[in-house]
């Protein structure tokens, strides 16, 4: 046998395993976990106090912190870090950038004003009731979910393409999210379509409309929301709207799948409830 074409079949093989040396190293390169040691860390440190002690009151209400709201404004921002890391601040003075405002990269009220504002704009509901309240759909266009969707055993009404959407969602997340799989009740419903005479009665029984909790014009009128089962902090129900409780759900694997997922399906979340969310395939 020749000497060159040994020499060849040597060089191609040298030339495959750097090849794929090469691929290796990036897809290494491509696992390696963001720097989030880079990035302003003044604006980082501030960050890391006013996570817990900011005093404000961003739906109305008197809050301590943005803990609650972090998953939300790190999916915005495009953040893969901490919240208290300077690639988190990085990212945070990038969009207030983009957005027209001072990159600063830090958390104030103005930043999440606007956070606020796009996130409403993204729910056709706040947009159709500065209108008018919508009206209910009729009740015998609903459809039913079943007794293993439901939180609790409650009956539970939808649209029928809402509740379609829903079932995709819930499929990919447990199919996704080993720790939302390891319990059935995560992502159950438990709250949907409430007709307008029901959430009358509600309002005139506990006196508590028009406000941040409940309001007399509600989404669930639509068939479009729901109320999904995420977790609940110790001796709290699953829509308490105690800091320590939304905090609680806002650290939970449900609501982090979510956060990063449920736009893919159509669904947008009202950011005070963590477990509130809305389909957008249709109108109000």
């Amino acid at each position: 046998m020749s000497k060159a074409p040994l020499a060849r079949r040597f060089h191609f093989a040298g030339v495959m395993s750097c090849l794929a040396l090469a691929l290796a190293w990036s897809a290494c390169a491509r696992a390696q976990p963001a720097r989030c040691d880079i990035g302003p860390a003044n604006a980082a440190a501030r960050n890391a106090v006013s996570l817990e002690t900011l005093a404000w009151s961003p739906f109305g209400r008197s809050e301590t912190g943005w803990a609650i709201y972090e998953p939300l404004i790190a999916r915005e921002i495009g953040a893969a870090c901490p919240p208290a890391s300077p690639a988190f601040a990085g990212a945070l003075a990038r969009w207030q950038t983009r957005v027209g405002l001072p990159g600063s990269g830090i958390i104030d009220v103005a930043s999440f004003s606007r956070l606020k504002r796009i996130w409403q704009d993204r729910r056709p509901f706040v947009a159709a009731s500065h209108l008018a309240c919508p009206a209910p759909p009729a009740e015998t266009s609903l459809a039913r979910a079943r007794v293993t969707e439901s939180y609790g055993g409650k009956a539970i009404w939808l649209r029928p393409r809402a509740l379609g959407a829903y079932r995709a969602m819930i499929a990919s997340a447990r199919a996704q999210s080993p720790a939302v799989a390891a319990d059935p009740r995560l992502l159950t419903i438990f709250s949907a379509y409430r007709s307008p005479a029901y959430d009358d009665a509600r309002c005139a029984r506990e006196a508590n409309c028009q406000g941040v909790v409940r309001a007399s014009c509600s989404a669930h009128r639509t068939g479009l929301a729901v109320d999904l089962f995420l977790g609940a902090a110790p001796g709290f129900g699953p829509d308490a709207s105690a800091d320590s409780n939304r905090l609680a759900i806002s650290q939970g694997p449900a609501y982090a799948w979510l956060v990063r997922n449920a736009d893919r399906f159509g669904f947008v979340n009202y950011p005070f409830e963590p477990w509130h969310w809305e389909w957008v395939g249709e109108k109000p």
